[in-house]
């Protein structure tokens, strides 16, 4: 007996990492020694207190049980102290934050609580698969907006304004920017909180990467005029407290905002694990030091990524923010899928064809950052060699 798969798996392809982590992973099985550039898995560890604090609540008996959806009060205040220090973000604990199993749980939750079967969700023309596939699996379909390299990666306003607007309820938006690097701007978050309120559209800004600028100030969309009516964000502590696999994210927004999305929340999962709460709330308390260090190794990464790229023959633009570098390929390359495959193939470097994030990449490649400094001077060698190295190091398989 075979029962098929729903209708909705139709719209969502294969990740494009499984199938080639598969393949990277068969030929380092055949000892070819691949240096994987490709995945954002942050490497850094969480500052030792946050780790000892996880430890210290576990080992007590009554942390073990069903949590409160909203998650600790505490939690919640440790959040609004974080994003009211680093961004300026004055929020209500008890209202304007809902604290989450990691931002990717909240992009379903959103696209669940405010997508009719048939609803329009915008998606940019660069941008995380992820609201593509919560989009079309909340039964919503995808309207592709224009960006402007030329305007640092905005929307291409004159053309979004341009198409056809009817149905669509949610716009998706980062900044910074992945996969481009393009650091976040007030003027871009205030034309798409004024976007919005013009047209009716909730806009759904992620916001995980802020942190890692050192050009740029930390910036939340809730702080533009009208921010908290026309616009939610989603905050993460993946790559600014480097707890990826803890799961910790929020939704930050008004509160008819938060509570439907918890309507939603509430009947998909039963809270966070307690001592992963607790160790949440030390980590954000950490201190303007701790993120000087954090901007210095990702400057560091940052320097030698753009030295790769550029002995392959790519153009990187100044200023990037995140965890990525990201770059424009010779003009003479083929497609930026072939490209990649040419350096996998020929120098055992895996680096991100700019295709996956939508056809506007096919001309790029985005280098990941989450890697020592040490494998990426092996990789930087690769790259300016002709042929594959004969060995790299074990963290880089």
């Amino acid at each position: 007996m075979i029962i098929p798969a729903s209708e909705r798996l139709r719209s969502v392809e294969e990740y494009y990492f499984s199938s080639k982590l598969q393949e990277i992973r068969e030929m380092v099985s055949r000892g070819i020694p691949v240096i994987n550039l490709g995945i954002g898995n942050p490497d850094l560890p969480p500052s030792p207190s946050t780790v000892e604090d996880l430890a210290s609540s576990a080992r007590k008996s009554d942390r073990h049980g069903y949590q409160a959806y909203k998650g600790l009060p505490k939690l919640r205040e440790a959040i609004a102290g974080y994003l009211g220090s680093t961004h300026g973000l004055q929020l209500d604990p008890a209202t304007e934050i809902l604290p989450l199993p990691g931002s990717k749980q909240g992009m379903i939750y959103l696209a669940l609580a405010f997508l009719n079967p048939g609803d329009r969700a915008l998606v940019s023309e660069l941008s995380y698969p992820t609201y593509t596939s919560v989009t079309r699996l909340a039964g919503g379909e995808i309207a592709v907006y224009p960006l402007n390299p030329a305007d640092g990666w905005a929307p291409d306003w004159s053309n979004l304004e341009r198409m056809n607007l009817g149905g669509v309820k949610l716009l998706w938006a980062n900044y910074p920017h992945m996969p481009t690097g393009a650091p976040a701007r007030r003027s871009t978050l205030q034309h798409l909180v004024d976007f919005g309120l013009k047209h009716n559209i909730l806009v759904c800004h992620d916001n995980p990467y802020s942190m890692l600028s050192s050009t740029a100030e930390p910036v939340s969309i809730l702080t533009c005029n009208g921010g908290k009516e026309a616009a939610v964000e989603l905050g993460s502590m993946s790559k600014s407290h480097n707890m990826a696999g803890w799961r910790v994210g929020w939704l930050t927004g008004r509160k008819d905002y938060v509570d439907t999305v918890l309507r939603v929340a509430t009947n998909v999962e039963s809270g966070m694990f307690q001592p992963v709460q607790e160790a949440a709330i030390r980590a954000l308390q950490s201190g303007p030091e701790w993120f000087d260090d954090l901007r210095a190794e990702y400057d560091k990464r940052r320097a030698l990524g753009t030295e790769i790229l550029q002995e392959l023959g790519c153009t990187v633009d100044a200023g990037q923010a995140g965890m990525f570098v990201w770059g424009r390929i010779p003009q003479d390359a083929p497609e930026a899928k072939v490209f990649s495959d040419s350096i996998l193939h020929a120098r055992h470097l895996f680096i991100t064809p700019g295709s996956i994030f939508g056809p506007r990449g096919d001309r790029y490649l985005r280098l990941s950052l989450c890697c020592p400094v040490s494998v990426l001077h092996s990789a930087r060698e690769r790259a300016s060699s002709r042929t594959a190295t004969a060995s790299a190091p074990r963290e880089a398989l």
